[in-house]
């Protein structure tokens, strides 16, 4: 198998170019609404490869370095969206009208908080384009077959069981039951159950399994040990299409809040997170075996990450404005320049070491493939 083939560039490329993209289109059209004069719009950071600049003075471009991008508007001191300060003081009546950090405090927040709501956006779209192209997964949430000296057993499941909910969550579908459990290897999970027109209420425990996926990367994930009716699809129709795309994006919020609690709490390993090489393996291989369903899929899944991501407290990040403008709205006056200096120091410190700790996962698994 080749380390690098065309789909894994081909798709890596297609991948992160439209996830970053609609991220910075949210700002710059939210922006040029709130009659911001945006300079630049780049896709990708460091030195400039190709470049074109419109009507309205904003430099279209694409840089050398693909994982990112940003949108640098009139006041700006740098791609961050720090305040030039002293440019900001000695502005003119007619430049300040245009000035990002002279608009009222609604509009910036607007403005940044524009990005990641894009990435929903773009996460429904991407939703609603699979379900009309593909259908909906939907199996009944019933146990087929109940595998011996399994967590299920053990539990006291048995064939037929119609499984009602899964910690206080209801449960329409067969997929329901894999995905919480999937996400909760060794912990104890309250199941309710139907069972010859009985109501039971019992407490399950997934089994911790290290599993190879299609694409050979090692997970721990939780196993009941089942299996559920013969997996069907159900066509859907535009207007439905809608409300389950809605409905699929906040599954996938759920599923990564979920993600995040249980590495907090120890029942999930850190070394599942992903960084760039992960992604770039997975985007092609993701592409060769499901085809471009699988690679709408995993854009959708990425798309929401990255609002999700964009949104914490970070300084640097879109959450960590917001955390400033709503300092701003309680005191009445932004954070001092001392206080947003360190803080920019910290949150740049905090992604850096996030960075080489997902990639050093990713590497870490290459070479478990390679020597192991």
């Amino acid at each position: 198998m080749e380390l690098v083939s065309g789909y894994h560039i081909v798709s890596f490329i297609l991948l992160i170019s439209a996830l970053i993209f609609f991220h910075e289109l949210g700002h710059y059209l939210v922006a040029r609404w709130c009659g911001v004069r945006v300079d630049v719009f780049s896709l990708g950071f460091g030195k400039e490869i190709a470049g074109w600049t419109d009507s309205a003075g904003t430099r279209w471009k694409i840089s050398i370095l693909p994982l990112g991008g940003y949108v640098k508007m009139f006041g700006d001191a740098d791609a961050t969206s720090a305040p030039d300060s002293e440019g900001l003081k000695e502005m003119s009546p007619e430049e300040k009208s245009v000035a990002f950090h002279h608009k009222p405090l609604w509009q910036r927040a607007a403005v940044v908080a524009a990005g990641p709501i894009a990435n929903f956006i773009l996460a429904v779209f991407l939703f609603m384009v699979i379900l009309l192209a593909a259908g909906q997964s939907y199996t009944p949430a019933i146990i087929a077959k109940v595998m011996e000296n399994s967590a299920a057993a053990e539990a006291g499941l048995v064939d037929g069981d119609i499984v009602l909910s899964l910690e206080g969550s209801q449960v329409s579908r067969f997929e329901d039951i894999i995905q919480m459990v999937q996400m909760s290897p060794g912990r104890s999970l309250d199941m309710t159950i139907e069972r010859d027109g009985r109501r039971l209420d019992i407490i399950v425990t997934p089994k911790r399994t290290e599993i190879t996926d299609a694409f050979g990367n090692k997970q721990e994930l939780g196993r009941l040990g089942v299996q559920g009716p013969k997996q069907a699809y159900r066509e859907v129709a535009p207007f439905e299409s809608v409300w389950l795309a809605v409905e699929e994006t906040g599954n996938a919020i759920t599923t990564i809040f979920t993600a995040l609690e249980r590495i907090f709490t120890g029942t999930l390993s850190a070394k599942q997170l992903a960084g760039p090489i992960g992604i770039f393996d997975m985007a092609g291989d993701v592409l060769e075996v499901g085809g471009i369903i699988g690679l709408l899929s995993m854009m959708a899944f990425l798309s929401v990450n990255l609002g999700l991501i964009n949104l914490f407290p970070i300084p640097m990040l879109d959450g960590g404005h917001l955390l400033f403008y709503a300092y701003e709205a309680v005191f009445g006056k932004a954070p001092g320049e001392k206080m947003m200096e360190y803080s920019y120091r910290i949150g740049l410190s905090l992604i850096l070491g996030l960075m080489i700790f997902v990639t050093w996962n990713d590497i870490s698994r290459k070479l478990g493939d390679y020597f192991g």
